[in-house]
């Protein structure tokens, strides 16, 4: 059972991969994608909990997002930020996973948990700007997940 601050550090890892891809930063990217290598289960478990909780903040503010938008966004967002392979992976297996085929989407990224970190940070930044500024957003994660400072 991870500790307080094993969770918090998970947390605010999860925070800083989306807003590499909110500030377009390939550098903090990198780093904070390597830093994530250590726990990537954990890390992609918050990203989950980010995709949904901003999911339903743009149902509630009436922002019409359907599966096409978010493909498109995505693969925006991870645009020149990664390697093309992995680029090519993540907007790949994020075409599944927004319609549902978690098993494709799996297949799809050949069981690499990169992937999964890449796509769900740049989709909780991409849906997460459709209802927030950018500071904004970062600001809210912090506070959603108690890591705020």
């Amino acid at each position: 059972m991870p500790g307080t601050e094993d969770t918090d550090r998970t947390k605010r890892l999860a925070i800083a991969l989306v807003d590499s891809y909110v500030r377009k930063d390939r550098d903090l990217l990198a780093q904070t994608a390597a830093e994530a290598a250590a726990d990537t289960e954990g890390t992609v478990s918050e990203l989950k909990v980010f995709a949904a909780f901003l999911s339903r903040r743009v149902e509630e503010t009436g922002v019409v997002w359907k599966p096409a938008d978010s493909r498109d966004a995505v693969a925006a967002t991870v645009a020149d930020m990664l390697p093309p392979e992995v680029e090519f992976a993540v907007i790949t297996a994020w075409e599944a996973y927004a319609v549902g085929e978690e098993a494709a989407a799996e297949r799809l990224s050949n069981g690499d948990p990169a992937v999964y970190l890449h796509m769900l940070a740049a989709f909780s930044a991409a849906v997460g700007q459709a209802v927030y500024k950018p500071a904004e957003l970062i600001s809210t994660l912090r506070i959603a997940t108690g890591t705020a400072d």
